[in-house]
């Protein structure tokens, strides 16, 4: 049997016989196209209007929905892998055509100052795919990024090309706007990088402020309080169980020797001795890691995990690390990451897996993204 429908004006013939896999097909692209949850397929009503079109249909369960779903998703990744594949290189994408005079294309010296701006503007695109990324990048990498922009426009405003120099000087008020005063909290985190430590500050800050600068005496200052206050807090409990498990240790060997006075006086004995050990291990324990030698700066560190391996040696300097090194230098990848979760994520779909709402997003956007 053949059923006669019209498109676009023209009298089609098809066949009669309902085909399940198209049904669940176009199904699973509905679902997609328009955010339906998989639970959709389960509803009462949904189920009566698919058995009334068609009396022998198999209906689907969320869980075959969900399914569906993640096939059509790995077949799509399929063609897009293999058509990118196909592709020989960027420049076969462009397509030159001749135009004629008196438009005969870009000059020379156009070019160069073509590529002098790119290379200008590519500075501020590498920082800020660093800074709006979603990998959330330590608080180290925030000084050294910065400066490299400060250090980029104020070589800019020099520029004998006018036009560099003009966009240069309307870039640094935009950058004096935000960034003029450098964060002293994240200064610290890059002192706290074993591959830039408190040197890379000092050729910074020489550099925009010369020799001796004051800004530098803030930096300085910040960091040894810091870490006095951290010393304090978290030196404290241990020098205290220390100092009360020698004196408990000490009591059951002396106690029936001295009388109370003499042990009176020995534990003010050991109050002194452990105010001036935490004294002098204060001014050690960040001195011992400034005067060592800085690591290669080509080195690929994970500077979380060369705290976490030197905490031992270093234990309330690696506390001091491990709470700046954390500090969010963007809030980019988060609010990007709330906002694509509100588009899919709603109070009929709050339970899906990652792995499905990857799949939801990604193969609505290749199908039917414009």
């Amino acid at each position: 049997q053949l059923l006669l429908s019209k498109s676009d004006g023209a009298i089609l013939t098809r066949s009669s016989k309902f085909d399940p896999m198209k049904f669940r097909e176009l199904l699973v692209m509905a679902i997609i196209m328009h955010d339906l949850p998989f639970q959709f397929v389960e509803y009462a009503g949904i189920r009566q209007l698919f058995n009334y079109v068609c009396a022998d249909i198999k209906l689907v369960s969320r869980n075959t929905a969900k399914a569906d779903v993640l096939s059509l998703y790995n077949r799509e990744k399929s063609k897009l892998k293999e058509i990118l594949g196909s592709v020989p290189g960027r420049k076969r994408i462009l397509n030159f055509s001749f135009m004629p005079p008196p438009h005969s294309g870009v000059a020379l010296y156009e070019w160069v100052k073509l590529e002098k701006l790119s290379k200008f503007l590519k500075v501020f695109y590498d920082v800020t795919c660093l800074f709006s990324g979603t990998k959330y990048p330590t608080a180290n990498l925030y000084f050294p990024q910065v400066f490299v922009v400060e250090d980029t426009l104020r070589k800019a405003k020099v520029d004998s090309d006018s036009f560099m120099k003009s966009m240069a000087t309307q870039m640094m008020e935009k950058f004096d706007k935000y960034w003029k005063e450098y964060s002293l909290i994240l200064a610290i985190a890059v002192i706290l990088d074993p591959r830039y430590k408190i040197q890379f500050v000092e050729f910074c800050y020489k550099r925009l402020y010369g020799y001796n600068s004051e800004e530098m005496t803030k930096v300085r200052d910040m960091l040894f309080s810091l870490f006095d206050l951290y010393f304090r807090i978290y030196s404290s409990s241990e020098s205290v169980s220390g100092t009360s498990s020698a004196s408990n240790g000490a009591r059951s060997h002396v106690d029936d020797m001295v009388s109370k006075e003499c042990l009176d006086v020995m534990k003010e004995f050991d109050n002194f001795e452990s105010e001036e050990f935490t004294t002098s291990a204060q001014k050690t324990q960040l001195q011992l890691y400034l005067d060592e030698p800085k690591i290669d700066r080509k080195t690929k560190l994970n500077v979380l995990d060369f705290w976490k391996v030197n905490q031992f040696r270093y234990p309330e300097l690696s506390i001091l690390a491990r709470d700046l090194l954390s500090i969010p230098i963007s809030t980019v990848a988060s609010e990007s990451a709330f906002s694509v979760g509100g588009r899919v994520l709603d109070q009929y779909r709050s339970a899906l897996k990652p792995e499905n709402v990857e799949a939801l997003v990604c193969t609505r956007d290749w199908i039917f993204g414009e």
